[in-house]
């Protein structure tokens, strides 16, 4: 299983970002991914920079690292075909280390376009049709597209890489699988079943990387671990119907008011220990993920991480 890290613009400003991507290349790690908020979760998190931006940057402080969106919703803060621009863009400049990760979005973010909140059915269709449009635009010429959501006139990239960029799709269960499975090139899903990379198999055959995530608080001081786990990501505990359907950082509040530190520290390995970790992982290894990106929860704690990961973590994984 390939290890990568994740660059969480909900905890930390653009620069700070741009500085851990080149700080996880140094310590091994085998990919990089990117969230695309505008919005934290929480107050506590404090940030919400422009992802594509960011990545940008990225791609000239890093040589070797993969890197990813985890993920784009390309339907609503973002026209499809714009996505595709910035893709091409942004593989042309990382010399073909990209993958586009796609995801049908979060109320949190699509919202404050100020064109509501469609109920799951409707974003799918606008996910499929958002993707159809993209693989298009990838294949090259001019691009028409007439479908229920979405219209795109004459539109060309003129600045494609050699390197189609591949298309990672988020999925949560078998209607997601079903209808993204045949359009995409790799699965991502933050639980751990095996049902869902089972069924992705049987839609999608050319044998694709399932690409996963998994929170873990880091710290020489467990209580310290749980307590930082606790203030920026017990929005966590929501599972992801509900997470979706949230449109801001108070209704994140308010919906975990109740949440402890105890349940957050059942679900996300905290404390100094590599032992948790390395079980958690395993779990996403043995329901057939091929890459899991880890998260450290704390942007002001990412080079002590960094140091750990380099010197006990990953060989340890490994």
């Amino acid at each position: 299983m390939r290890i990568g890290y994740t660059l969480m613009t909900e905890q930390a400003g653009p620069r700070d970002l741009v500085r851990h991507a080149a700080l996880a290349e140094q310590a091994g790690f085998d990919f990089e991914v990117m969230s695309d908020h505008y919005s934290p979760w929480l107050d506590e998190q404090g940030h919400a920079p422009y992802a594509w931006s960011v990545l940008g940057a990225v791609t000239q402080a890093t040589r070797r690292v993969e890197l990813m969106t985890y993920v784009t919703c390309p339907t609503m803060r973002y026209h499809p075909a714009v996505v595709a621009q910035k893709a091409a863009t942004v593989q042309l400049l990382s010399d073909n280390r990209f993958t586009l990760g796609l995801g049908a979005g979060e109320n949190l973010n699509e919202h404050v376009v100020g064109q509501g909140w469609p109920p799951v059915n409707v974003r799918h269709e606008l996910l499929r049709e958002a993707v159809e449009i993209i693989s298009m635009l990838f294949d090259g010429g001019y691009v028409n597209y007439s479908g229920d959501h979405f219209r795109v006139d004459s539109a060309k990239l003129w600045d494609l890489p050699d390197q189609r960029v591949p298309i990672a799709v988020a999925v949560s269960g078998s209607q997601s699988v079903r209808t993204f499975a045949p359009l995409a090139d790799a699965m991502v899903s933050t639980e751990p079943n095996p049902e869902l990379g089972k069924e992705w198999d049987v839609f999608q055959s050319r044998g694709s990387r399932k690409i996963g995530q998994l929170p873990i608080c880091w710290d020489p001081d467990r209580e310290r671990a749980v307590a930082r786990a606790h203030d920026q990501f017990r929005w966590f505990a929501g599972g992801w119907k509900v997470n979706a359907e949230l449109p801001g950082p108070a209704g994140f509040a308010g919906a975990t008011q109740f949440v402890r530190p105890e349940d957050v520290a059942g679900q996300i390995p905290c404390g100094p220990d590599v032992e948790p970790i390395v079980e958690a992982v395993a779990e996403f290894r043995e329901a057939g993920f091929t890459d899991l990106a880890l998260v450290q929860i704390g942007g002001d704690h990412q080079q002590e991480f960094l140091d750990f990961a380099k010197g006990e973590l990953l060989p340890a994984l490994r």
